[in-house]
């Protein structure tokens, strides 16, 4: 009996960690793809802030 729980709870929790694996490898291929557009926004607004007069 707590042979069968304890296999269902593995198979649970292998298929939440394959799930959240997923995840955070869909969220790291976002990010990537935000951080290589993202480049030329950054260096553009860098430079704007560098010529902005101060106060």
């Amino acid at each position: 009996m707590t042979d069968v729980k304890s296999q269902e709870k593995a198979d649970r929790l292998k298929a939440a960690l394959k799930e959240n694996l997923k995840r955070r490898k869909a969220q790291a291929r976002g990010r990537q793809a935000v951080r290589a557009s993202g480049n030329e926004i950054g260096s553009l607004s860098v430079s704007a802030e560098r010529d902005k007069p101060s106060d």
